[in-house]
């Protein structure tokens, strides 16, 4: 055989080699790096979820960043990130309505018709003994909460010298959903308007009792378990929260809270959109696909692990591994009686956060 065929050969056949390797291998430019704001609340369902997808979709990284819902709304309209978001998923559908009418363009900000990916309560928590002094038919109550602020410590409402102030704690109504819900449920149990007089008086009363309110929930609950019954007594988080530390707070403090629901309350379905600023069609389609995965049965069985209801029927809670509604957490529930009513419009919370902002 010549050399000159030899030759031939030999390239012909490291073509062909070249050519099986690059139907393998990631093409560089088909990458997509999809960056993904959501709510604090699904930090750490999203965590895992973020590995099984990568591993799925090798092609396709995940950047999570997580904010207060209301941050995820002002920051992004605002440009204030220093990375561009493509997907969002703030606390409920109500922030990405917000975006909509907030939009200075005349085009929807959102590809795609957004899409539920988990639910939650918002609940009370207490510990055991305080809540056993302020609620002792087990009901949480919002007019009881507020006298026990009036009052400013626990000897005037009936409980111990040596248990000091009363502290209530919320979220920051201004960045985050839980605080914003907070004030909504309080205020409609007095069945009057935000302009009243007495909800004004409310809205002081509450502000002078609640010091540095946390910006997200996730953050708040960490503070009620490590801070204990010392320095805080009652707070609202949601359930899924709640259900998801409990165990956490069994070894900080040697005893778990207490879960409470309300009623009515407010059912908050976390809600994913694509946005379309900065953002392309290929990276859209990438996008559209994680957000398919989210609603997966098997990834809606990791969001019940934290403590998140499903949006997907078919799926039993007590029957996923690791599912808190077998851990006889105390006062959770698998079917609480609860009645919900319907999610604050973003007029109506802006009203609330003003009110907020001028208490004082």
């Amino acid at each position: 055989m010549s050399n000159k065929k030899t030759k031939k050969i030999i390239i012909s056949t490291l073509i062909a080699a070249t050519s099986l390797g690059l139907a393998y291998l990631p093409i560089p430019g088909i990458n997509q790096t999809l960056y993904v704001v959501s709510g604090s609340e699904l930090t750490e369902p999203l965590n895992q979820i973020e590995t099984r997808f990568e591993q799925e979709n090798p092609n396709i990284k995940l950047e999570l960043k997580f904010q207060g819902s209301q941050d995820i709304v002002n920051k992004y309209i605002d440009d204030k990130n220093d990375f561009k978001p493509t997907i969002l998923i703030p606390a409920s559908a109500e922030f990405l309505d917000e975006i909509k009418q907030r939009w200075q363009n005349q085009n929807d900000p959102f590809y795609e018709k957004p899409e539920s990916i988990a639910k939650t309560f918002l609940v009370g928590i207490a510990w055991p003994e305080r809540g056993k002094i302020l609620f002792p038919d087990g009901q949480f109550a919002w007019n009881k909460l507020e006298k026990a602020m009036i009052a400013g410590n626990w000897q005037k409402i009936g409980g111990q010298n040596n248990w000091g102030s009363f502290d209530f704690l919320i979220t920051d109504p201004t960045r985050s959903n839980s605080g914003q819900t907070t004030l909504f449920l309080w205020v409609q149990s007095l069945g009057k308007p935000l302009n009243d007089p007495q909800i004004q008086e409310l809205f002081r009363t509450i502000k002078n009792s609640v010091y540095l309110p946390p910006r997200s929930t996730d953050i708040l609950l960490q503070e009620f378990i490590t801070r204990g019954s010392n320095d805080v007594d009652v707070a609202t988080v949601y359930e899924s929260i709640a259900l998801y530390r409990w165990q956490q707070s069994q070894i900080n403090q040697g005893k778990p809270y207490q879960i409470y629901y309300l009623s009515p309350t407010i059912e908050t379905v976390a809600t994913a959109a694509i946005v379309r600023r900065d953002v392309g069609g290929k990276e859209a389609k990438a996008a559209q696909k994680f957000i398919e995965f989210l609603r997966e049965p098997e990834q809606q069985k990791i969001f019940i692990k934290y403590g998140f209801r499903p949006v997907i029927n078919g799926i039993d809670l007590q029957t996923v591994p690791n599912s808190p509604w077998t851990q006889n957490i105390p006062g959770s529930e698998l079917n609480p009686p609860v009645n919900t009513v319907q999610v604050p419009n973003s007029q109506t919370i802006g009203e609330i956060q003003r009110l907020w902002n001028r208490a004082n």
